[in-house]
C-alpha cells in the first residue's frame, strides 16, 4: 500500500473514523479536506444490495445533474450529412462519420461521449471491442442512439451522465468539482441517489442502499449514513 503524503494524513485526521456523515456534512467536509492545487473531481460510490451477475438485478440508467459535472464533456456525433449542422449547433466537439470511424479503428478515442443515430449503429458494431471497454459504445437506453441528435448533445453538455452497477455491486459516478458550493454537491449527489432508489430491481431483496461514500480525486473517502440522505 502506498504511503500517505503529509497532506493526505492531515485530510484523513479530519474525518472521524467509523462515523457515518449526513450528505450535507459530508459535502462541507469534503471541501475542507481537499487540498490539491488543482480543482479535484468529486465522486460518489453507492454500494447496492444486488447481484449484478443476474440480469434481473442489473442497475443502469441516466441522470441529469442539476449543476452539471463541472467537466467540459467532449462529444463526438457520428451522424449522416443531413444531421451534421444540427449536431454542431447543439455543441458537439466532433461531427462526422466515416472519417471518425476510421480514426477510431486506428485507435483514436479522445472523447467522453459518442452520440449517433439508429441507422449508423450497424457501422459501429465492429468497433465494439475498442469502444465497449472504454464505456463509449452508444446505447439507446442511455439516449446516445437517437434521431434527436441536437437534444442528446445538449443534455450531455448540460450534465447528463449514465451509470451502471459494476460486478462488485457498486455504482461510481462523477458528480462535480471541489470548487462547487457544498449545496451544489448535495443537490447532485441527492439526484443520483434518488434515481438509484427509483431503479431498484424487484428481484433485489434485503437492504438496497448498503453504503455510500463521497470522495475527491486526492482525498480519503467520507462514509455517509444511507438513512440520512
Amino acid at each position: 500500500m502506498a504511503k500517505l503524503t503529509k497532506k493526505q494524513k492531515e485530510a484523513a485526521s479530519k474525518i472521524e473514523k467509523n462515523k457515518l456523515y449526513s450528505l450535507k456534512d459530508a459535502a462541507a467536509l469534503l471541501k475542507v479536506v481537499a487540498s490539491a492545487k488543482f480543482d479535484e473531481s468529486v465522486d460518489i460510490a453507492v454500494r447496492l444490495g444486488v447481484d449484478p451477475r443476474k440480469a434481473n438485478q442489473m442497475v443502469r440508467g441516466v441522470v441529469t445533474l442539476p449543476h452539471g459535472t463541472g467537466k467540459d464533456v467532449k462529444v463526438l456525433a457520428l451522424v449522416t450529412p443531413d444531421k451534421e449542422a444540427e449536431a454542431r449547433e447543439a455543441g458537439a466537439d466532433h461531427v462526422g462519420l466515416d472519417d471518425y470511424l476510421q480514426k477510431i479503428k486506428d485507435g483514436w478515442t479522445d472523447v467522453d461521449v459518442i452520440i449517433t443515430m439508429p441507422a449508423v449503429m450497424g457501422k459501429l458494431g465492429p468497433l465494439g471491442r475498442i469502444l465497449g471497454p472504454r464505456g463509449l459504445m452508444p446505447n439507446p437506453k442511455t439516449g446516445t442512439v437517437t434521431m434527436d441528435v441536437a437534444k442528446a448533445v445538449q443534455e450531455v453538455k448540460a450534465g447528463k451522465i449514465d451509470f451502471k452497477v459494476d460486478k462488485t455491486g457498486i455504482v461510481h459516478a462523477g458528480i462535480g468539482k471541489v470548487s462547487f458550493g457544498a449545496e451544489q454537491i448535495v443537490d447532485n449527489a441527492h439526484e443520483i441517489i434518488q434515481t438509484l432508489i427509483k431503479l431498484k430491481p424487484t428481484a433485489a431483496k434485503g437492504t438496497y442502499i448498503k453504503g455510500i461514500h463521497l470522495t475527491s480525486t486526492m482525498s480519503p473517502a467520507i462514509a455517509l449514513d444511507p438513512k440520512a440522505v
